[in-house]
């Protein structure tokens, strides 16, 4: 861990100020899963607590953690069996707000993703990374990032065709861009 006294300071002032965000990118990665985002970030603050007098850039590092460590533990997760229920889960009913909405329906429909195309999906639209950069943090082919966008921007149509639906000033932050 942390030896020195200016070195621990340095951290705590970095956990203090960038957890929330960091948090809300954790919220993402794991689809709305707020306690699995709580884990996801104190496992990856406290690897970076081990090597924290060797890390230039802190934030850099920890959000490619964040990613590196959700990728981890989607790939560990499809190893196992799921248990296949009957029905979807009931959605909540719209909110009056349509920012409140919008949270709500995306966070439900990211939440039915895989952990693969959640990741792809916020690398590329939420961090607007490259896609080779997206590639390269998913450890796959930037054609491989290409065909999982397309593939879960399309799912994403078809779980929640009420995004569509939504005032068009507040359009949804995955808009597929043609060529």
């Amino acid at each position: 861990m942390i030896v020195d006294v200016a070195e621990e300071r340095r951290f705590r002032e970095f956990v203090a100020s960038r957890s929330p965000a960091l948090m809300r990118l954790g919220y993402l990665l794991t689809g709305g899963d707020r306690h699995a985002a709580e884990d996801l970030l104190q496992t990856v603050l406290v690897r970076a607590a081990a090597r924290w007098s060797r890390i230039d850039d802190p934030e850099p590092y920890v959000r490619q953690a964040m990613y590196r460590q959700q990728v981890s533990w989607w790939r560990v997760a499809a190893r196992r069996r799921e248990t296949v229920v009957a029905e979807a889960p009931d959605v909540p009913g719209r909110d009056h707000t349509h920012a409140a909405e919008l949270k709500l329906v995306l966070r439900h429909a990211l939440a039915r993703l895989t952990a693969r195309q959640r990741a792809a999906l916020v690398l590329r639209f939420f961090e607007d990374l490259p896609e080779a950069e997206v590639a390269q943090i998913m450890g796959c082919s930037v054609g491989t990032v290409r065909s999982t966008v397309h593939r879960s921007l399309a799912r994403l149509r078809v779980l929640a065709p009420e995004l569509a639906e939504l005032d068009s000033t507040h359009r949804p932050p995955f808009k597929e861009v043609t060529p």
